[in-house]
């Protein structure tokens, strides 16, 4: 088989190189269906049903900074103070994944759904405020290995069909992993007093 280097670390046998597409291609299919933005005919995914799942994501994240802001205000003991940054902290890294899911939903050509009404029928974790130290730490817990959970199925789904929205949520679950792990931590380390 005849190879054709591409750099000098990387070399691609001719062959694949069949399934690039050459200039004219496309530059035609760049100009067709323009009102689209982003979303191209080499789109392979099942844009309403993405859209969906953001929108639920969105909603995940959105009810997340809800409970960790109700949290960071809640938190009191003696061990409340360090905790209270903790949740703060999360809370903010939960509204920069609902900006970011926001941005890809209009990316997609759909529209983040923002509204309160049904906001918690439309997120995949609960929205349960505690009522001590550990049950908020608990509830935080519960919250993150949801979001997990279902960020790894929308992973699995998306396959190879979007890989930017893959790349997206493969960022946040590392990170709600992150999470899940200094909550899990805090629970261990903390009782009520």
């Amino acid at each position: 088989m005849t190879q054709l280097p591409i750099n000098e670390n990387f070399v691609k046998p001719v062959a694949d190189l069949a399934m690039l597409s050459d200039i004219k291609t496309l530059r035609a299919r760049a100009r067709k269906d323009i009102e689209e933005g982003a979303v191209t005919s080499g789109y392979a995914a099942d844009r309403k049903v993405v859209i969906k799942l953001l929108n639920e994501a969105l909603a995940t994240e959105l009810v997340c900074v809800l409970r960790y802001k109700r949290h960071h205000f809640m938190a009191k003991g003696i061990h409340s103070e360090s905790i209270k940054a903790e949740f703060l902290q999360h809370a903010n890294e939960e509204m920069a994944h609902a900006d970011s899911l926001a941005k890809r939903i209009t990316e997609l050509g759909g529209e983040p759904d923002f509204s309160p009404d049904g906001l918690s029928e439309r997120s995949h974790a609960e929205y349960v405020a505690g009522d001590t130290l550990n049950a908020m730490i608990k509830e935080d817990l519960i919250a993150e290995r949801i979001a997990i959970e279902s960020y790894r199925e929308m992973i699995a789904y998306l396959t190879d069909t979007d890989p930017t929205t893959q790349k997206l949520l493969k960022e946040i679950l590392a990170m709600e992993e992150e999470h899940a792990e200094d909550l899990a931590s805090l629970m261990s380390n903390i009782k009520d007093v």
